[in-house]
Formats: C-alpha cells, sequence, structure tokens
C-alpha cells in the first residue's frame, strides 16, 4: 500500500521514496527524555510519519521548561512530560503509536526498550543517564543519536550506524561531563530546539535508508557566533563500553 498523501513530499524525493517512508512508518524509536531536545525531535518524527514512539521521561513540567520545551504550556505545569507529550503528539498525528515510559529505567529494561528500538535518541542532560543509554545501544547494536546544548553551544553525532566505530564513552568518559546541564549553565531557548530538530532528520535518514552523515563525527555549534565545526571521532582502545578495555 502506498504512504498517506500526507508524505507526499518524502516519497518525491528519489532518496526515500515510497519504500524509504514505508520503513519509517513501519519503525519504533526510542527518545529518551523530553525537554529542549527530545520536544522538537519528538513533534519532528511524529509528524514526519514515524510508526511507534516509545517516550521516556520520570519529570514534570516546570515553568522554567516552557521557553524551549515546545510541547507544553502554562496550563502542563506539574504534569508528567510524558503524559502531556502523549496527548499533544497524538493529535499532531492519530496515527502515531505511542508509548509511554514514565519511570527510570534499570539497565535491563533499559537494555530491552533499546533492543526493541530501530533507532534511540539521547536528549538527556545527565551524564549518568548518558552513560547507561550508550551502554544499552553498544550492546544491543542498535544505533544511538545524541545531542546537547548548553548556553549557546549544541553538539550532535551519531554512533553504531553500521555496527563499527567509536562509541559516546570513545568521546567522553567520566571526568568529561561538557559543560554541565543548562540547569546550571544557562541555554537561549533556540538552541536545543535547533539540536532537536537535526536529531529527528539524522534518526529519519537512518530509518528511511539513506544513512547518516554525523555518524562517527561530531557537529559543534556556537550559536554566538554562527560557527560550525565537524570533527571526527576516533575509537578509544581502552573504552569499557565498546572495546571491553579501561580508560
Amino acid at each position: 500500500m502506498s504512504p498517506a498523501p500526507r508524505y507526499a513530499r518524502h516519497v518525491a524525493l528519489p532518496e526515500i521514496g515510497e519504500a524509504g517512508q514505508a520503513r519509517i512508518a513501519q519503525a519504533q524509536v526510542l527518545l529518551i527524555g523530553l525537554g529542549g531536545l527530545g520536544c522538537p525531535a519528538a513533534q519532528c518524527l511524529a509528524a514526519s510519519g514515524v510508526g511507534t514512539l516509545a517516550l521516556n521521561d520520570f519529570d514534570r513540567v516546570d515553568e522554567t521548561n516552557l521557553p524551549r520545551q515546545t510541547l507544553y504550556g502554562p496550563e502542563d505545569v506539574g504534569e508528567l512530560k510524558v503524559e502531556v507529550a502523549r496527548d499533544r503528539l497524538q493529535t499532531l498525528n492519530p496515527a502515531l503509536q505511542l508509548r509511554c515510559l514514565p519511570e527510570r529505567l534499570d539497565a535491563r529494561v533499559l537494555e530491552a526498550e533499546v533492543g526493541a528500538a530501530a533507532v534511540v535518541l539521547d536528549g538527556t542532560d545527565n551524564f549518568a543517564t548518558r552513560l547507561a543509554v550508550n551502554r544499552a545501544a553498544v550492546r544491543t547494536g542498535v544505533p544511538l543519536v545524541c545531542g546537547a546544548a548548553v548556553r549557546f553551544e549544541g553538539q550532535l553525532a551519531v554512533f553504531g550506524n553500521g555496527g563499527q566505530g567509536p562509541c559516546y564513552r570513545c568521546l567522553y568518559d567520566d571526568e568529561d561531563e561538557w559543560l554541565g546541564n543548562c540547569q546550571g549553565n544557562g541555554v537561549l531557548a533556540p538552541v536545543p530546539g535547533v539540536v532537536g530538530l537535526l536529531m529527528a532528520l539524522e534518526t529519519l535518514k537512518l530509518l528511511a535508508g539513506v544513512g547518516s552523515s554525523q555518524d562517527s563525527r561530531l557537529l559543534l555549534w556556537d550559536a554566538k557566533s554562527g560557527d560550525w565545526r565537524d570533527v571526527a571521532i576516533r575509537v578509544n582502545p581502552h573504552c569499557p563500553d565498546c572495546q571491553g578495555g579501561a580508560v
């Protein structure tokens, strides 16, 4: 069956076509963190026809979230983010299948959820969680799309596309929580929005079979100066997650 007319502009792209849009529609994507990165990523993926979104976040909406977490409004303060997001995303695309995971996932459950997904997006701002998600992605072989945003700076990288190459832990070890989270350091509202949309873009490319331009590469964006830098990520031969070594 041909994709719905809604996705005609996707289908018109030779790199995607009906087959690529069908792969998007059949996929389950796990999105961990429904903050400034996860909200725009979820909206774009839902609107673009991803078949199933599994949403994991145990936080509640806070008033300070509202400038950059675009799924929520003042009336949602105090509500669970996954429940508000579920309702808004379902309205955005009634055909979307949604799974809500409103709790902190232990290692066993996290690995099972990651293994059930075609792609996992990490939009968290907690370094320990990022390392746990990376370990689950390495063990299951599922591609991991990582974004980060703080102050005027954004980062984007994709790991595990093709089964070889570095993982997130190759880039950062336990000492490296690059700039901390936005709670203590601040963030300009559009910055995570841009990075979240780039995360959705790389995810759709992976699902459609286009590949990922950010595979094993770190994209660095300075929103204040407008500069973009792209650097290769090398395998750490001592990485405890993907190489079985010790840092």
